[in-house]
């Protein structure tokens, strides 16, 4: 069971590194989206609102709650 928890904390922080580069590529991906994106406002102010986010999060240091920003602005663009 230790070596379970080790092998969990161990993946979790070599993860954390990963996360931080994607989130920005993500946020070029968005900021490219939202240039030819045909949402309604609301959704339009709802993407931006999470990628502002998503950048604010990823420059705490918060790179999990960045992705999952980032990741529901994708979903909202059809990325």
């Amino acid at each position: 069971m230790k070596r379970l928890s080790l092998a969990l904390a161990f993946a979790a922080f070599a993860a954390s590194p990963a996360l931080a580069f994607q989130c920005p590529a993500d946020m070029s991906q968005i900021d490219a989206a939202l240039e030819t994106a045909s949402l309604s406002e609301a959704d339009l102010a709802k993407v931006q609102e999470l990628r502002d986010l998503g950048e604010a999060e990823h420059d705490a240091g918060n790179h999990q709650a960045a992705v999952d920003a980032l990741a529901e602005a994708k979903e909202i663009l059809g990325l």
